[in-house]
């Protein structure tokens, strides 16, 4: 799966931060990342939960 991503060197990372501010503008970036941390914190919640159930 991740061989098709590929490596992100520094280039392709200023590059993919660039279209995000075109996109979203400088002005929604602290909301963009504030979502995306809660839907992290909620994936690993919800995956520890997943582990601590099928031990029991």
């Amino acid at each position: 799966m991740f061989g098709l991503i590929g490596n992100f060197g520094p280039w392709e990372l200023g590059f993919i931060l660039v279209i995000v501010l075109i996109i979203f503008g400088p002005g929604k970036l602290p909301q963009l990342g504030d979502s995306v941390g809660k839907a992290l914190s909620n994936f690993r919640k919800a995956r520890e939960d997943d582990e601590k159930a099928i031990e029991d």
